[in-house]
């Protein structure tokens, strides 16, 4: 067995290394991440030739510049700018600051798959999806990643793996176990709270909870993160069984700085989703399918969810787990998160 890393490794690995600040090859360009790049490391790259500023439709939606790939833009960098104009494109918490950014001049045509592969990576990253690309052979040593497994490997389903379980009392139950869960591509773990002895052959309460260190541990008034967590494992508790998964998908996917910069953004007046938009993100970027993999290898097949989103019920039931029942988790709003709770049910259809 080779010591080296396999190609699906070497795309798990650059995530990484973009966090870190370098680049990597994908299909014949050069890619960097404009949040992380240093501008030793942008002079490089514009000494192989004029890059081009890939983000997302959405980002270019709120720029006003033309997406003439679909899913994704590539600006033209201007010779004059600077890593400053680079990121006050990309980052929206700058669009006030400096608003004259454009007018932009996007490209149109050629084969784009090598950019969307690097905006998915970044997005894998949970780096903002703005990544600096230039047409150019990779130096020694790096690998030329094919953007078609880039994409491929990407959207696959993680495999993950129990690690440990162990009894763990809980004020909501003192017959509790954590079990803790690691992907194979590297990822952050994925844990599940088990209440009690759960019926593998039974209906019990299950409650898919994405992870929010805003609201589950500084108890933040913004949303209802935090309340649904403990009445969940109350609810649980007091039935005497149940299972709450909790997924380290924090801001719907986008991670905890992209949700902080969402929050600037919501401080200027926008909403939840429209924050999301304008930061390149989708209104959900988060996986259901890695709870449905969980409760499959806990060896559950039947539940009932907690849950005020029919997205998860649709999920589970597509990935071979038979929801009997929707439980509603509803909670009363309060002045600071009302306003969300509206949009969720508004945009993102929660039956709130």
């Amino acid at each position: 067995m080779s010591l080296l890393p396999t190609l699906e490794e070497q795309i798990f690995r650059a995530r990484a290394e973009l966090r870190m600040g370098l680049a990597v090859a994908v299909g014949g360009w050069i890619a960097a991440s404009v949040e992380t790049l240093r501008p030793d490391r942008l002079a490089a790259m514009r000494a192989l030739g004029r890059p081009a500023l890939t983000i997302t439709s959405r980002r270019a939606d709120t720029l006003k510049a033309r997406a003439y790939d679909g899913d994704l833009a590539r600006i033209i960098v201007p010779t004059e700018a600077d890593l400053a104009w680079l990121r006050a494109t990309a980052d929206p918490a700058a669009d006030l600051m400096t608003p004259m950014k454009g007018p932009f001049q996007t490209q149109r045509g050629g084969d784009t798959l090598p950019h969307l592969a690097a905006i998915m990576l970044a997005k894998s990253a949970r780096l903002l999806p703005a990544m600096l690309m230039v047409r150019a052979d990779p130096p020694l040593g790096m690998p030329d990643l094919p953007p078609r497994t880039v994409i491929d490997t990407l959207t696959a389903e993680s495999i993950l793996h129990p690690v440990i379980a162990a009894r763990l009392p809980l004020e909501a139950s003192e017959q509790s176990r954590l079990h803790v869960f690691r992907p194979e591509d590297g990822g952050i773990e994925h844990y599940a709270v088990e209440i009690g002895e759960a019926s593998r052959q039974g209906t019990p309460l299950v409650r898919l909870h994405s992870a929010c260190f805003t609201g589950d541990v500084l108890g933040s008034l913004k949303c209802d993160c935090g309340p649904q967590l403990h009445t969940a494992l109350a609810t649980m508790g007091a039935a005497g069984e149940g299972v709450l998964l909790y997924l380290n998908q924090e801001g719907r996917g986008i991670g905890l700085a992209n949700k902080m910069r969402a929050y600037a953004l919501q401080n200027q007046g926008f909403d939840t989703v429209d924050a999301n938009h304008r930061l390149g993100f989708e209104d959900d970027e988060r996986d259901f399918r890695i709870g449905a993999a969980i409760l499959r290898e806990m060896g559950f097949s039947r539940l009932r969810l907690m849950t005020n989103n029919p997205r998860k019920v649709a999920m589970l039931q597509s990935h071979g787990i038979d929801v009997v029942e929707r439980v509603p988790l509803i909670l009363p709003p309060n002045r600071f998160n009302k306003d969300y709770l509206a949009i969720k049910a508004a945009k993102s259809g929660h039956l709130l």
